[in-house]
């Protein structure tokens, strides 16, 4: 039976950041655990809630032990500074690496028994919500502050894990583009194909349904209209991702990925890929892999991606409609085609056995052996 998930409140648009003191207010917290990356501290743009803050006289912390892809270390740490601080809320301001460090942290402060960290991967049978979220995203593609899902570094055994837990989900999701707007180009990019990579994966995968479709065929439309012009930095252009990608989020997170993530994972767990590139060159080769299993869907991604004609097309013509679209959007944004740069030969075994063992590919809508996992992983090189 279906279930969904979302955000208790959500705020959208210019100045959306103008919500969290008065949120705060509202719920009665006293001291705030800011989690956010250095990067972000440096340029200044943590600074722009935290100046809020100060200006109302509310108490805070500042956590920015995060790396790009989460360690289980940063989590560890992230607790005892939590305990620390003696705060009662955490404000999450970043990409997907600080929400996720966040939730780690919440879910381990409310649930201590998951104190090793390693314990969470899968569904894991957490009794207690966490620390209430509120997320404040800086990046438009990870759509963590509406999903419940979160994924953690293990550095010792080379991998990613993914957890999945409705006890994680931010209590208020805060989603203003101009927290977005000092993005580079590079990011921007990689972000909002991380985006489309979950807007189409949901569409297609076994879980996918009719609440869910509606999500993600208007994320799919908003992003391929969007997504060029918030690389160029128009302010229509963000604020159209930052709202495409928070949609996307709201489907699958409730209805699973497939195995472009298991095979991204890997690579950002061994190479320190980022995630959206990853993403974004695996994305049409593993669409071509999947056809077969998924309808007149693809009929419905090009027509959302705004290709003309689609209902004069065969099978064959849609599906491919669908595939060049995606990829002309990832050469628009430049981004690299193949993996060659990023992938040793003789570390695909490794890779495709941690892509068959990731959360995410039972989902897919074709059940992949590990052979095709490596045929696939060749093919991209």
């Amino acid at each position: 039976m279906p279930r969904f998930v979302l955000n208790e409140t959500s705020y959208h648009g210019s100045g959306a950041i103008l919500n969290i003191v008065p949120e705060i207010v509202a719920r009665g917290f006293k001291k705030a655990f800011v989690a956010s990356d250095p990067d972000l501290v440096k340029f200044g743009v943590t600074q722009k809630v935290t100046k809020l803050l100060e200006e109302a006289k509310v108490e805070y912390s500042l956590y920015s032990n995060i790396k790009p892809n989460p360690t289980i270390e940063n989590v560890q740490t992230g607790v005892i500074a939590f305990k620390e601080a003696k705060a009662d809320c955490i404000i999450a301001i970043g990409g997907g690496s600080s929400m996720d460090t966040a939730k780690a942290i919440g879910i381990i402060i409310a649930n201590p028994e998951f104190e090793d960290v390693r314990s969470l991967e899968g569904v894991a049978p957490t009794k207690k919500p966490c620390v209430p979220i509120i997320a404040v995203p800086t990046t438009a593609g990870t759509a963590a502050e509406v999903t419940i899902n979160y994924v953690i570094t293990d550095v010792e055994k080379n991998r990613k894990f993914v957890c999945v837990d409705t006890h994680d989900i931010p209590v208020v999701a805060v989603v203003d583009p101009d927290m977005m707007s000092s993005m580079p180009k590079g990011l921007t990019a990689a972000t909002g194909m991380d985006a489309l990579t979950h807007a189409i994966e949901g569409y297609i995968t076994k879980g996918a349904w009719a609440l869910s479709d509606m999500f993600h065929l208007e994320a799919i439309r908003l992003i391929s209209k969007n997504l060029r012009g918030a690389v160029a930095n128009t302010p229509e252009g963000r604020e159209g991702m930052a709202l495409g990608q928070y949609v996307a989020g709201m489907g699958f997170s409730n209805v699973g990925l497939g195995i472009v993530h298991s095979m991204a994972h890997p690579l950002g767990a061994v190479y320190n890929t980022p995630h959206g590139v990853a993403n974004a060159i695996i994305l049409p080769t593993v669409m071509e892999y999947n056809a077969s299993e998924t309808g007149e869907k693809y009929r419905e991604i090009a027509r959302a991606m705004g290709v003309k004609g689609v209902d004069e097309m065969t099978q064959e013509e849609y599906r491919k409609a669908a595939v060049d679209a995606v990829k002309k959007l990832s050469q628009d944004v430049g981004i690299p085609t193949s993996l060659k740069e990023i992938v040793k030969a003789e570390d695909i075994p490794f890779l495709a056995q941690s892509a068959m063992d990731d959360a995410c590919r039972p989902g897919n809508p074709k059940d992949p052996t590990l052979e095709d996992i490596i045929k696939l992983y060749e093919s991209l090189m």
